[in-house]
């Protein structure tokens, strides 16, 4: 038997992959019925409505896969203090460079674009489990980063 693996995400992330997923569902009987309209049209070997439409159900349907199969093995994180980082936690940190606050996330929600980091990345996993004081090192291979976490914060 096999043991399904558990991954963690903030509540936000999860709303938002419910939310997909719902919105998919609905919309599928749509894509099937156009997919049915454009066999009616006879040769499918040349029917581009045919087959953007196949394309565009079989798109779904891997996405509603994929989604169902991680809102199933979804644990909901909700970070309760600010002693240590956790996942859901915001961390404020001093670099070299300056300062920056990063959203510590699930796997699926990262968006480095906006400081939301996943806690199994490279810098998420550092900071998981560290306090306000502690200096966090991430090696790279030319150089290592040093973060000061200096704010643990529930919200922005």
């Amino acid at each position: 038997m096999t043991q399904k693996v558990k991954t963690y995400m903030t509540q936000e992330g999860y709303d938002q992959m419910t939310k997909e997923y719902e919105t998919l569902k609905r919309e599928r009987p749509e894509f099937v019925k156009k997919l049915t309209q454009a066999a009616e049209m006879g040769d499918r070997s040349e029917n581009a409505a045919y087959s953007n439409a196949k394309q565009k159900l079989r798109s779904t349907d891997s996405r509603l896969r994929f989604l169902k199969k991680i809102i199933d093995h979804t644990i909901v994180a909700t970070p309760s203090q600010t002693k240590y980082v956790e996942i859901g936690s915001y961390v404020r940190v001093r670099f070299q460079g300056g300062k920056c606050t990063f959203h510590i996330v699930g796997l699926h929600e990262a968006d480095p674009l906006k400081k939301k980091i996943s806690y199994k990345s490279q810098v998420g996993s550092a900071l998981i489990n560290s306090r306000v004081g502690d200096i966090v090192k991430i090696s790279l291979e030319d150089r290592v980063i040093e973060y000061e976490v200096m704010k643990i914060m529930l919200k922005s």
